[in-house]
């Protein structure tokens, strides 16, 4: 067993790149391990929306997270574009949230004011006031809600981005290896894979929902669960739709070649990764609801990923209290993107500095015991 590394990062999709670039661009020669090839996980089948107050606009603190991660996606995207050489699309052009009734209606207004009253710009559109701005939304569509600071992501070129900003600090990739077991030996950490061991400084765990998978010494696992999302991947015709639209069974996020991505299904199967008949029909049909245009669309793809949810439906991020030397970045369910610039942030601060920033008495493993 030989210390390749100061820091091996247990998860390839989004956070754990993000950690990995972080901690590199710090000075740390890292390593990144993942039963997959990069991002091919849960991140493939993310839309990419960065919207705290849809996401979490009840719940005070995912929504003080998400706000905080969303407040660092400029330097985020701008660094890591500097530091591969790679265009990413990234628009903070809004969303809208449209109402199917008037019950929803006075749930915008509530989302309106938490806004206000943290100095974001949201304006509560009715009927006709959301048809001038969405002219391509349903007769049913009551109202909508636009918050400004909103936006998205791609999240295949961010990706990309991030694998070879890591690289350009020397970050190495090793891909079709899972990693079964980490263990304290000594003064290092143990990381082990199905063929190999590698000592280590640190272990980060950011395998998604696989991290409950990995054994852990002294420790019981993780409680996370895989809830299956599917994403369609639609031709739109034109016109093209103008913003990003929120609405209670789907969202449709508009790219710049005219594409559409409509998703996302919530389904607790397991470690089923299977895109299915049931799962299109019902996004087409929630589509259609809030956008009729659907029916002229052209079908390029299904994509399917497994999202890493926790009992609280907070993320993981911390040390462990059984194996010195390993910190949780995992469990980010529906806010892997939106999340990352603050996970790698918060571990960053960790593993470089020992500082341990506030936020982590929030996500801290300890809260599911010994972990």
């Amino acid at each position: 067993m030989d210390q390749t590394s100061q820091v091996v990062v247990i998860g390839a999709g989004i956070v754990g790149c993000a950690v990995a670039y972080e901690l590199a661009r710090r000075g740390l020669r890292v390593r990144v391990i993942d039963r997959r090839e990069v991002g091919q996980g849960a991140t493939q089948a993310s839309a990419g929306v960065l919207a705290p107050y849809i996401e979490a606009p009840d719940r005070r603190p995912l929504l003080d997270l998400t706000t905080r991660s969303l407040d660092l996606y400029d330097e985020f995207v701008a660094g890591i574009v500097e530091d591969s050489g790679a265009a990413v699309q990234y628009a903070r052009t809004g969303t809208l949230e449209v109402a199917a009734g008037p019950h929803d209606m006075t749930r915008l207004e509530s989302i309106r004011a938490a806004c206000e009253a943290r100095g974001i710009g949201a304006e509560l559109l009715d009927a006709g006031a959301v048809r001038q701005v969405e002219p391509q939304l349903a007769p049913a569509v009551h109202g909508g809600l636009i918050v400004e600071s909103h936006g998205f992501v791609g999240v295949s070129e961010l990706t990309a981005a991030l694998r070879r900003a890591a690289a350009s600090h020397g970050v190495a990739f090793q891909t079709s290896a899972a990693v079964t077991r980490v263990a304290r030996n000594g003064a290092a950490v143990r990381v082990e894979t199905a063929g190999d061991a590698l000592a280590c400084e640190w272990a980060i765990m950011a395998a998604g929902s696989w991290a409950g998978h990995v054994e852990i010494e002294g420790a019981a696992p993780v409680p996370i669960r895989p809830v299956r999302g599917q994403l369609l991947h639609l031709g739109w015709p034109a016109p093209a739709l103008r913003r990003v639209i929120w609405a209670p069974d789907c969202y449709l996020v508009p790219w710049s070649d005219g594409s559409v991505l409509a998703g996302a299904t919530s389904e607790e199967v397991g470690f089923d990764e299977r895109a299915t008949v049931a799962g299109v029909r019902e996004l087409i049909d929630a589509t259609r609801r809030v956008a009729p245009a659907v029916s002229k669309a052209s079908f390029q793809e299904a994509r399917v990923g497994l999202r890493p949810a926790t009992p609280d439906e907070l993320p993981v991020i911390g040390p462990s209290a059984a194996v010195p030397g390993l910190v949780y970045a995992c469990g980010h369910f529906r806010n892997g993107i939106l999340l990352a610039p603050l996970t790698a942030a918060l571990v960053g601060d960790l593993v470089v500095d020992r500082r341990l920033d506030d936020a982590l008495d929030i996500t801290s493993p300890s809260r599911f015991g010994s972990c």
